[in-house]
């Protein structure tokens, strides 16, 4: 028992400390490569390794995250509670511009795995790559994917959302401070919505309400993409 205690401290420290440590680098040179999503996951990986820690001990030692990922679903409802007038007000855009987007993410996955002759894990381990963290773990495991890779997933499609996307909505001379809010939060999800604070509150509003509604409209996808390749 005690040594059980002394493994979820150590390994709760360690994962706190880190992150403390990622947060204040990218908050002081703010470039989108130094998330601590992406820093602290290599730093962490980088020190596992070289103290030859055992993941499967590292992994029970940190299970008060995985609740807090589970809570955090639920609290993906309070955006959307705070910012109900402008769904209502902006509903016909919002469903318009995320749908497809989500849509799409899920059947460019689908089309490249047949092309690339990918095994049904993979394929179903990359579909809900374009979804917060939390919905895209619990699609991976209904679809019977590996929510490791699936979690690597996410992080790489987000950090290339967010290093691209503004570039390519200034190239594409995209001025709508909606259009740009739900682009971001469709694509990069949690951080693409931060990001968009920093270019106003309206776009970070509708980049939250975009990562919100992705993985609402995924959750929906989910049984149909299911009952399609059991039944094909």
């Amino acid at each position: 028992m005690e040594t059980m205690i002394t493994n979820i401290l150590f390994c709760t420290v360690l994962t706190v400390l880190s992150y403390a440590a990622g947060n204040k680098v990218f908050k002081k040179y703010k470039k989108a490569w130094l998330n601590p999503l992406y820093t602290v996951s290599v730093f962490i990986i980088g020190l596992l390794t070289l103290s030859h820690i055992n993941i499967s001990q590292y992994s029970s030692g940190t299970g008060i995250f995985m609740l807090l990922l589970g809570t955090s679903t639920v609290s993906l409802a309070v955006p959307l509670y705070k910012h109900i007038r402008m769904i209502k007000k902006h509903f016909v855009l919002i469903f318009t511009a995320v749908m497809p987007g989500t849509l799409l993410g899920v059947i460019s996955i689908v089309v490249l795995a047949k092309f690339l002759h990918m095994n049904k894990e993979l394929m179903f381990s990359l579909i809900p790559k374009s979804v917060t963290a939390p919905i895209a773990l619990s699609v991976s495991q209904s679809l019977g994917g590996i929510p490791s890779l699936t979690i690597l997933f996410v992080c790489v499609s987000a950090i290339f959302s967010l290093v691209i996307g503004p570039f390519l909505l200034r190239f594409v001379r995209i001025r709508s401070r909606i259009a740009m809010g739900l682009a971001l939060g469709t694509s990069a999800q949690a951080i693409g919505a931060n990001r968009a604070f920093e270019w106003g509150e309206l776009e970070g509003a509708m980049g939250s309400i975009a990562m919100i509604t992705s993985a609402l409209f995924m959750s929906i996808f989910t049984p149909l993409l299911l009952l399609l390749y059991l039944f094909k």
